[in-house]
């Protein structure tokens, strides 16, 4: 095996560029995707809860109602609510629209702020049932 006296260039990564929106929606759109894969599971143990009876689903929700299982399942929906936006976003793309700089940085925080919103209005309307 032969060496140079040079070393080879490293190729450009995360601590060369500056960050920008564009590149954390594309990084969180695939952490969401692997989150949800992950939550999946979640859902999975819930199904098999409800379907062992009573007691196994009353196991399942004490679990949920702990600190960690309300993180996870706020966690989850957050992650669920930001990958479908975004996703609506990147159809609008597929059709052709929105490839102008400005529109792309004006979908982009548009995506952020109604993630923000629908997730915080889901946990009110959960824990509220809606009530004022």
């Amino acid at each position: 095996m032969s060496t140079s006296k040079h070393a080879r260039p490293l190729s450009p990564h995360l601590q060369v560029y500056r960050w920008q929106i564009t590149m954390v929606m594309s990084i969180l759109h695939r952490a969401t995707g692997v989150a949800l894969a992950v939550g999946a599971f979640l859902v999975a143990a819930w199904l098999v809860a409800v379907a062992g009876g009573a007691e196994s689903y009353a196991g399942f929700t004490a679990l949920l109602n702990t600190l960690v299982g309300k993180v996870a399942l706020a966690g989850f929906s957050a992650c669920l609510i930001y990958h479908l936006l975004n996703g609506l976003r990147h159809l609008w793309w597929d059709m052709g629209h929105g490839y102008e700089i400005p529109k792309v940085y004006a979908t982009g925080w548009t995506v952020w702020v109604l993630t923000i919103a629908l997730t915080a209005g889901l946990w009110f309307v959960a824990f509220t049932g809606g009530a004022a």
